[in-house]
């Protein structure tokens, strides 16, 4: 039986190879979700109705998996070890539907894909122009939203611009702050809702 034999020293060199492949892998990616604000109150007496929020739409550029952040004014940064846990759209709609469900005090409230159709007395309608994120400074939110109501051919539109100071250096510092600007924007929404009962 032929036996290889390796040189001295050749094992301790692999073994040091393995440890420096080691050091050289990728961290780990962290990924991320909106929630939305617990500390929302009805702003007045609970409504009956239903409402459906959909479509959500987002800026291309912060329509991918990983968060993006602004660098300075022309420069973006996309993480890719911070990712988003499902597509932005849908959690900024689930967060604004959830936000909208403690702040109308209706549990009828849901996102447009668990509706049926024609069930709605309002329909909301999100179109976000900016998402941007300035780590440990702030974060930007500017929303144009319109609710349609069943029976009314005029829409209730506005837009909600926020800017949410970030309680920390961290990613999810980052998506805190976002959170807490979507509450504002559904705080909008509501008083509109509240402004117009259905016809």
């Amino acid at each position: 039986m032929k036996r290889s034999m390796l040189p001295p020293g050749a094992c301790v060199c692999a073994a040091a190879a393995i440890t420096l492949l080691a050091a050289c892998s990728s961290p780990p990616s962290n990924f991320y979700t909106l929630s939305p604000d617990t500390t929302l109150e009805s702003a007045g007496a609970p409504l009956s109705v239903s409402v459906v929020v959909g479509p959500v739409t987002v800026p291309d550029l912060v329509d991918r998996p990983q968060l993006v952040t602004r660098v300075s004014g022309n420069e973006v940064k996309l993480n890719e070890f911070a990712r988003w846990g499902e597509p932005l759209k849908s959690g900024v709609a689930d967060v604004i539907a959830a936000d909208l469900t403690r702040l109308l005090g209706s549990q009828r409230v849901s996102v447009s894909s668990q509706m049926v159709a024609g069930t709605e007395a309002y329909r909301v309608r999100v179109d976000i122009l900016q998402f941007d994120s300035m780590p440990g400074e702030a974060v930007a939110v500017d929303a144009l939203w319109t609710v349609r109501v069943t029976g009314r051919t005029a829409l209730l539109t506005g837009r909600s611009t926020i800017r949410e100071p970030v309680q920390g250096a961290d990613d999810a510092a980052l998506v805190a702050a976002h959170s807490r600007a979507l509450a504002a924007v559904s705080r909008d929404i509501a008083a509109a809702i509240r402004s117009a009962p259905p016809g």
